[in-house]
């Protein structure tokens, strides 16, 4: 957002910084002015130069380090490994889900908040991938916050066929247990074996803005995941909404001949 007039000096003085941090020319790891040398060169108050600080920490662009003084934050992007995340194999050694082992392997720690399981009417997009009526309870949604290092990255909406879910922990439980969903998919006679994936990306919705701290400017990864099973029946749907300054995608795949 372009700053105005009738902003206040701090959002002005953020703009021009976040300015010269996505731009480069504060690259990651460099150092921030003091607040004393912020509010001469920019020809403010301290006070102000701390809140504009404060508010570059809030979208998490800066770091402070007591002693040391405010550093542009170093991100690493989360990879989303396409062809390997849902390997029965990783899923096994691990008892992990697909998120969980990902980001274990990048070094980082994983954590998944399930805010709500609710049966509902499915929208007309989802409902023609898994087959089932649109204008009935025909799904079972669950929505999941990921976070990478308590930052986070990713919210994840799965529709699950009613005819699968009910009565089971998918439609029930948020603790998934060893393996994680595609298990207990698996234990109900749906091994995924092919994974479709359309991506796409925009802008954040106020909701997704608030709940994944995107900053200003930001764009969001939108993967609409399809599972298919060995029957070649997509068996769940899940709309991840992905930042995409923390996120990025590694597909590897055979070429059709």
């Amino acid at each position: 957002m372009q700053p105005t007039d009738a902003q206040l000096p701090s959002r002005r003085l953020a703009h021009q910084l976040r300015e010269a941090i996505t731009s480069g020319e504060l690259p990651p790891g460099a150092k921030l002015p003091s607040e004393r040398v912020l509010a001469a060169e920019h020809g403010v108050a301290r006070n102000t130069a701390r809140e504009a600080i404060r508010l570059l920490a809030e979208e998490g662009l800066v770091t402070a380090s007591h002693g040391r003084g405010v550093f542009v934050r170093e991100k690493r992007r989360l990879l989303r490994f396409g062809s390997e995340r849902y390997s029965r194999t990783t899923r096994e050694s691990t008892g992990l889900s697909p998120y969980r082992a990902e980001v274990a392997r990048q070094g980082r720690t994983a954590r998944v908040e399930c805010t709500s399981i609710t049966r509902t009417v499915p929208p007309v997009d989802v409902a023609e991938r898994l087959g089932v009526d649109p204008e009935s309870e025909s799904v079972v949604r669950r929505e999941n916050w990921y976070y990478a290092d308590d930052e986070p990255v990713q919210v994840g909406i799965t529709y699950i066929p009613w005819e699968i879910a009910g009565g089971s922990v998918l439609a029930t439980s948020a603790q998934m247990g060893k393996g994680s969903l595609y298990a207990r998919f698996e234990e109900l006679g749906h091994a995924i074996t092919t994974v479709r994936e359309e991506v796409t990306a925009r802008m954040p919705t106020p909701e997704e803005t608030r709940g994944l701290a995107v900053p200003d400017g930001v764009p969001v990864l939108d993967v609409l995941h399809t599972g298919i099973d060995q029957d070649g029946r997509a068996f769940e749907v899940t709309r991840f909404v992905m930042r995409a300054d923390l996120n990025g995608l590694d597909y590897r795949m055979p070429v059709e001949q």
